[in-house]
């Protein structure tokens, strides 16, 4: 199935343009199709909850990617690097499940053995050939032998019909002397050859029957062997050019070009970069700082891209890990067999001393030393370069899980390379990486958040972002539970536009809405008249503008950040409320006035931009909602609205106050308590201010103290579940608030 996608941003293409643009091909959805990238809202929008419960972008940034990331209808959208970490271990377990290291010289063992068998055939083939070429020639003698014998027979019935006697050996007639050489002579030649020749083949094939069972002894045997057979020689010689290009370039790019060549100068050359090499690691090893500038200079090509004696350890342990860990996975008498191939490929004693000694010397400058044991144990045998690769893959893994592992924030994170996670883990991971990736800096790209050294926090429009989301939440819920049947009715003067217009009562302020009434003057007329009536007014066509009569009004929100609140659950529910109403007042009623006070032994004011990243105050205990009140009253003895109350939402009641610049703390609260809060109620009742309390514990001192509130300020009290608590504070806001113009 083919369809065409028009170009949204080819706005200005004539329609024949787009005939044959953008063909598409439509498929079945299989659940393997990837959407695209989350974008920054949802992002911002799914790590929201995790940030009011925190209080920090930073770390639910974090926790997003290593948990993954979820759209806004929870599903998961993007694995995260748990999900990674766990496909790597699923790989490196299957690699190890699979292969074994029984008879890691196995494979090369055979591969002597071939080259052996095709030696042992060739001489075979020219001993048979030799045989046939000597058959051949007797074959040819014989025939040559009769040929003369009839000749001298017709020759001396000739001479006696001419009465003359017959020739003697020897003698004169063209028949050879015993001295002079002839076919026989030849014959003796190549008997010779022949001799020699199965001689030949029959030390070789001695030599090649006395070869030793261990494969180092073996190669050594080899190297010292003539062969016969040039397909035997040039594939032992392969062997061993890729053997020591594998095993000792491992440690040195380079290194096995110059052990091939048999010019005593170049092994020299080799020993005293190594031994060059071991002075540097030797100072490290003894604390120092060596300078390795003078040994780059001369061997920088054996080490590229590195710049100093760190670099340079970073190169040799990886490149010589993998022997190492081969090694360490191995049994004694399996070491011991591969040492004896190392020195049979190395052939100088002294280089491989050296060699032993660098190993050791990284083992003990690396602080997990240099290799680990891998517990292969799988039926599926490997080779001593195929074990070599499956140790490098391996390793390569063990790198890419230690790094994803710290990859614990977005910088960090960018550093991993999602090519390798492809080589590695596939494609797909790939794709998973580079998807985080681009979310980790999502938030920052849009303005949501910005960075302060390596710490992400929110912009004032992140905070925006967020709050707008609770108030969304909570109107959404607000609707469905019919919060309209919250507000009251009432006649009143023009207040502000609501944006919608009725048809014009006796007695209400004509505020006409000109558009309104026109258009529904004009659906009159065609109604009755047709397309091209004359417009009209008539009574029942005025529509006026529906407002709201609006008082100023301000606020305080006493939030209880006691240890309670958070071992209830209750603060990240009244924390809520705190936002909501923030966004609600600076969206809707930018002239009233929020202020947000937090208390617990003391109280503070918490200022509203800050209200998403608020935390608890964990390390605080009291419920001190004496302080609460007492900055309540003055802050809002500084607003000049009509209309002041104040908000409390606690759990539990007072056990602390102020007294003579103390803070006096007891639990169970004394009455000495209860009677200083009291105390500060009758002065805001005395100021107009009217106190509403939501309690968030049902027990019975909590419900009689909020009872004498109530009954001295004439406030309301309300009892909420943490889960619905920001539903009944907006509803009594909004119910206090706005009143609607009948």
């Amino acid at each position: 199935m083919t369809g065409d996608l028009f170009d949204p941003t080819d706005w200005r293409a004539a329609p024949g343009e787009l005939a044959g643009r953008g063909r598409a091909r439509y498929g079945r959805w299989d659940g393997t199709q990837r959407f695209d990238a989350i974008d920054a809202d949802e992002l911002l929008d799914t790590l929201s909850e995790d940030v009011l419960a925190d209080g920090d972008v930073d770390d639910a940034m974090r926790r997003a990617l290593d948990e993954g990331i979820r759209g806004r209808d929870g599903e998961p959208r993007i694995p995260g690097l748990q999900e990674l970490l766990r496909r790597l271990a699923e790989r490196r377990r299957e690699m190890l499940k699979r292969h074994g290291l029984d008879d890691v010289l196995g494979d090369l063992r055979r591969q002597l053995d071939e080259i052996v068998d095709t030696e042992r055939e060739g001489i075979a083939r020219r001993l048979q050939a030799a045989d046939g070429a000597q058959d051949r020639e007797a074959s040819a003698s014989d025939e040559q032998s009769a040929d003369d014998e009839q000749g001298a027979d017709d020759e001396q019935g000739a001479e006696e019909g001419r009465g003359q006697p017959p020739a003697r050996p020897g003698g004169d007639g063209g028949i050879p002397s015993a001295s002079e050489p002839d076919d026989g002579a030849s014959g003796d030649d190549g008997d010779a050859m022949r001799r020699m020749l199965r001689q030949m083949a029959q030390r070789r094939q001695a030599t090649l029957d006395a070869l030793p069972d261990g494969v180092g002894d073996r190669i050594r045997a080899l190297e010292e062997y003539e062969f016969l057979e040039p397909a035997a020689r040039d594939a032992f010689q392969a062997l061993l050019e890729r053997l020591r290009g594998r095993m000792l370039d491992s440690t040195f790019q380079g290194l096995a070009d110059r052990l091939r060549s048999t010019k005593p100068e170049d092994l020299q050359a080799t020993r005293e970069m190594v031994r060059d090499l071991e002075h540097l690691l030797q100072e490290r090893l003894e604390g120092g700082d060596p300078d390795a500038s003078e040994f780059l200079s001369k061997y920088g090509h054996l080490f590229p891209g590195a710049q100093n004696l760190d670099d340079i350890v970073d190169q040799l342990a990886e490149r010589m890990a993998a022997m190492q860990s081969l090694l360490r996975s191995m049994t004694a008498e399996q070491r011991q067999e591969l040492g004896s191939v190392m020195d049979a490929l190395l052939r100088d004693d002294r280089l491989r001393y050296d060699l032993a000694r660098l190993a050791g010397m990284l083992d003990r400058l690396l602080p997990d030393g240099l290799g680990k044991r891998f517990p292969f144990r799988g039926d599926e045998e490997l080779g001593l370069e195929q074990a070599l690769d499956e140790i490098g893959t391996l390793q390569r893994l063990d790198r890419l899980g230690e790094q994803l592992a710290g990859a614990d924030d977005p910088p960090a994170l960018a550093d991993v390379d999602p090519s390798e996670v492809a080589r590695l883990l596939g494609q797909e991971s790939a794709d998973d990486l580079a998807a985080l990736q681009r979310a980790a800096t999502a938030l920052a790209e849009a303005g949501y958040a910005t960075w302060n050294g390596d710490h992400l926090e929110l912009t004032p429009r992140g905070q925006r972002r967020i709050g707008q989301k609770v108030l969304d939440e909570v109107f959404g819920r607000l609707g469905r539970d019919a919060f309209g049947g919250h507000r009251l009715t009432r006649s009143g003067g023009i207040g502000e536009r609501t944006g919608m217009s009725s048809a014009y009562e006796f007695g209400r302020p004509f505020d006409l809405d000109l558009r309104a009434t026109l258009d529904r003057a004009v659906a009159r007329e065609v109604s009755r008249r047709g397309r091209r009536a004359a417009v009209s007014l008539e009574p029942g066509d005025f529509q006026v503008h529906d407002a709201e009569t609006s008082t100023s009004a301000s606020t305080v929100l006493l939030l209880d950040m006691s240890r309670s609140m958070l071992l209830r659950g209750c603060f990240l529910a009244a924390k809520k409320v705190a936002i909501a109403l923030d966004t609600l007042i600076r969206t809707r009623y930018p002239r009233d006035t929020l202020h947000v006070v937090g208390f617990a032994y003391v109280a503070r004011e918490i200022p509203p931009g800050t209200l998403a990243t608020l935390s608890w105050q964990g390390h605080e205990y009291g419920t001190n909602l004496q302080h609460a009140l007492l900055l309540a009253r003055r802050l809002l003895a500084r607003d000049a609205a009509t209309n002041r109350s104040i908000i409390v939402i606690t759990d539990g009641e007072p056990t602390a106050h102020i007294e003579d610049e103390r803070v006096e703390f007891n639990y169970p609260p004394t009455r000495r308590t209860i009677e200083e809060t009291l105390r500060e109620v009758g002065r805001c009742t005395r100021d107009g201010i009217t106190i509403n309390t939501f309690m968030l514990e049902r027990s019975r001192a909590l419900g009689e103290f909020i009872d004498r509130v109530s009954r001295m300020n004439r406030g309301r009290a309300f009892y909420a579940s943490p889960e619905r608590l920001e539903e009944f504070v907006l509803v009594d806001y909004l119910d206090r608030r706005t009143r609607r113009v009948a």
